[in-house]
């Protein structure tokens, strides 16, 4: 609708992202927001968790906690 053209909350939609797991390489789906991640992701395959609010950038790989 022509009325909601340039709305403030198209800024606030949450964006759909595929990414590689960083522990095995599988595809899943992220939803980030501002280059956050909005809620939990868990691969498919291996059980990995990307947390939410964890910073996305891409081609880093994070370090394992101890």
């Amino acid at each position: 609708m022509a009325v909601f053209e340039g709305c403030e909350g198209n800024s606030k939609t949450w964006d759909l992202e595929e990414r590689k797991c960083p522990k095995c390489g599988e595809e899943m789906d992220v939803y980030t927001y501002k280059g956050r991640v909005v809620e939990d992701s868990i691969c498919g395959k291996c059980d990995y968790v990307l947390k939410a609010q964890e910073q996305v950038v891409p081609g880093l790989k994070k370090e394992k906690e101890e």
